[in-house]
């Protein structure tokens, strides 16, 4: 029996090597940074200033590492960081879910005009001075609120969300658990919550990644320092040079002050990235799965 094969034309072959040098270097304008910020992070702070480190680490070194860990804002801004991502992601869960499900619904019989109005909040809003105004007005201006409540439901994730519903739980399975006296409140939690992990995984990493990398609204609402997330805390450090003298105070000469400090910058890029990159390998596969899924227009 002859096998059938495709017998590719110059052209074709000429264009796939044109497609794998484009995304080869594509690649590598990606991993560059990322490589150079971890080597740079483990190098000495004379060799991160004199531009030694171009790829590998230069004269192996852990003082940026000490040095952002004697650094008290660091560890606040650590454990603010986890309150308001770990907080702030249940928060955005459970809402979306909440508003997802009952769009989903075919005897919801007001869904558009709900999701209607869902969408105009997309297209326009009171913008930067009125938000700030209503958060002052509710009392959240320097609490941990300010950072949970008011970005508490994305629109977006809604219609992802609504959409792997519509597309995942058949109606069938509604009919047989209303036959058994199933509730619209057990039939989500019983049924539709352990069907539906693929999305919740999307949901987790898409809300815990944005509350682990915000900064602007606590740049905004946030007067004390002891509520600084941990981007707060690295924009300072990166942006207004704002460095704690303990973190250098094993440090004398001020030649070797400044090297430090540049060191800084990568180790704590490293710091406030690892948590992020453990995490993401454990969702990976559910969080592919469900923004495929989430994704298919309803």
């Amino acid at each position: 029996m002859k096998e059938n094969r495709i017998v590719e034309s110059s052209g074709d072959r000429l264009f796939n090597v044109i497609n794998y040098i484009i995304l080869f270097l594509f690649t590598i304008t990606i991993l560059y940074p990322l490589v150079y910020i971890v080597s740079a992070s483990f190098s000495s702070p004379l060799a991160v200033v004199s531009g030694k480190v171009w790829l590998w680490p230069v004269d192996f070194s852990l003082d940026g590492y000490e040095a952002v860990f004697k650094h008290k804002l660091i560890w606040t801004g650590f454990a603010n960081s986890i309150f308001y991502t770990v907080v702030g992601t249940a928060v955005n869960v459970v809402l979306t879910l909440m508003a997802a499900y009952p769009l989903s619904r075919k005897d919801f019989y007001i869904r558009h005009i709900v999701m209607a109005l869902f969408v105009f909040t997309m297209m326009f809003s009171g913008g930067l001075i009125p938000s700030y105004l209503l958060v002052k007005d509710l009392g959240m201006i320097d609490t941990r609120w300010a950072l949970i409540l008011p970005g508490a439901l994305s629109v977006m994730n809604v219609i992802i969300t609504r959409t792997f519903f519509q597309t995942t739980i058949p109606d069938e399975l509604l009919d047989a658990g209303q036959l058994d006296g199933c509730s619209d409140f057990k039939f989500m939690l019983h049924i539709v919550l352990p069907l539906s992990g693929p999305i919740i995984a999307v949901l987790t990493l898409f809300y815990a990644v944005g509350h682990w990398n915000s900064f602007f609204s606590a740049l905004l609402y946030l007067k004390s320092q002891d509520l600084y997330p941990l981007q707060l805390v690295l924009r300072d450090i990166l942006i207004q040079n704002e460095v704690d003298a303990e973190m250098m105070s094993d440090v004398a000469d001020s030649a070797a002050r400044e090297s430090l400090r540049e060191l800084l910058k990568y180790s704590l890029i490293v710091v406030s990235t690892i948590p992020v990159l453990v995490i993401y390998p454990f969702i990976q596969r559910h969080f592919v799965k469900g923004i495929m899924i989430g994704s298919l227009k309803g």
